[in-house]
């Protein structure tokens, strides 16, 4: 595929369209690449083992009673549990650079207005990460290892496994980083279409029993940590009704600016003949060239649908006249009235959303423009995706 038919597609500022194997080949690299900063965080974490773990086990040993103390129940685990934590956190750390290499790997494949929409959202996810794991470590441990302790029964010694604990811990810990995600979801589901915030808001009372169900299946099974994982979780929810109403009407604005900036195509057509001709070579030379091509205007447009119905008009006129061997004059096998040709349904759709672009209504006209994708013929098509193009670009 040349540069100029792909001006359109996916990824069009990142390079031409590559092989399946090239894929896989920067995949599998990509990959590697994440294991080794992996690999490179646990290093350097590994001398601090114990004492990480120690600072993750301050809140359970602030609440337990005096004399109590923290238990190995297995041979292994002083060594393992604690190297165990270290590669846990050597992930965690290693998250922005993990993502970025993901970041990496699918923004070619990306419309430019996608990947306007993904990045910012991409990094605003990392933060909300790791508030998450701060909130459960600085609220939600104290009051549940402080519940716990408390409800304790008289003559119960409270001596927690350290390897329990540590898994009791990453639950609530990765729990609570999926759970502050709920904002960029809201807005990724008002962002696509699916859903409205007002519509979000009239479901208020099946995502408050949702989340709860949530908090369920992803604490450990006590009431304390399902309550302090829910109410956060709806909390979240309508912060992200807030956001994605905030994130709306920031779409809407840059749809009518883009819409209102006219600017020219950015790949060639050459229409077939019979085609509505959708646009005007300039300057002479080959059509293949970028930047030789202009779209028609609305006038412009107009004309040459006329033109063409006005041209299949006389076409029929003179078929009937030739196949009437009776026919005298041209007024004579002239019939009343010929047929109107019926336009293109291709055709039609340019028309229609060259008309919403030129007011604005970005959303409607890649509506439109999409359905030329599926139904019009080849030149159409190539017209359709020059159009998107140049909407990717405002």
């Amino acid at each position: 595929m040349s540069s100029s038919e792909s001006s359109g597609e996916p990824g069009d500022d990142l390079g031409a369209e590559q092989p399946l194997m090239s894929h896989l080949i920067e995949l599998r690299d990509r990959l590697l690449r994440m294991v080794v900063a992996v690999l490179v965080a646990f290093l350097l974490l590994a001398p601090f083992a114990n004492r990480i773990y120690l600072f993750l086990a301050e809140p359970i040993r602030a609440k337990l009673p005096a004399g109590s103390q923290m238990i190995a129940t297995q041979v292994a685990s002083p060594f393992l549990t604690p190297f165990k934590l270290a590669l846990v956190v050597a992930i965690f750390v290693a998250m922005p650079y993990l993502l970025y290499q993901f970041w990496a790997f699918v923004a070619p494949g990306l419309y430019r207005h996608e990947r306007r929409l993904a990045l910012p959202l991409l990094s605003a996810s990392i933060l909300l990460f790791y508030l998450g794991m701060g909130f459960a470590y600085t609220a939600v441990f104290p009051l549940v290892f402080g519940f716990f302790t408390a409800v304790t029964p008289e003559g119960i010694a409270q001596m927690p496994d350290i390897a329990f604990y540590l898994e009791f811990v990453l639950k609530l810990l990765f729990a609570f980083g999926i759970a502050f995600q709920i904002p960029i979801a809201t807005i990724l589901l008002v962002a696509i279409g699916a859903t409205t915030p007002e519509a979000l808001v009239t479901k208020r009372p099946y995502v408050i029993v949702a989340v709860f169900v949530a908090g369920m299946f992803l604490t450990p099974p006590d009431v304390i940590s399902q309550t302090l994982l829910a109410i956060p979780m709806w909390l979240l929810f309508e912060l992200g009704i807030i956001f994605s109403r905030f994130f709306q009407r920031q779409l809407q604005g840059l749809a009518a600016a883009s819409g209102a900036a006219p600017t020219p195509a950015s790949a060639p057509v050459s229409p077939a003949p019979g085609d509505m001709i959708v646009g005007r070579e300039i300057d002479g030379g080959d059509i293949d060239e970028p930047g030789r091509f202009v779209p028609l205007s609305d006038e412009e447009m107009e004309t040459e649908l006329d033109a063409i119905e006005a041209a299949e008009a006389e076409a029929a006129v003179a078929t009937r006249g030739s196949a009437d061997p009776t026919a005298t004059s041209p007024e004579q096998s002239l019939p009343d009235a010929p047929p109107t040709a019926r336009p293109d349904p291709g055709e039609e759709l340019i028309r229609q959303a060259n008309a919403l672009r030129t007011t604005g209504n970005v959303a409607a006209t890649r509506h439109l423009l999409y359905q030329i994708l599926e139904i019009g013929n080849v030149d159409q098509r190539r017209v359709a995706r020059n159009i998107l193009a140049d909407l990717d670009r405002d």
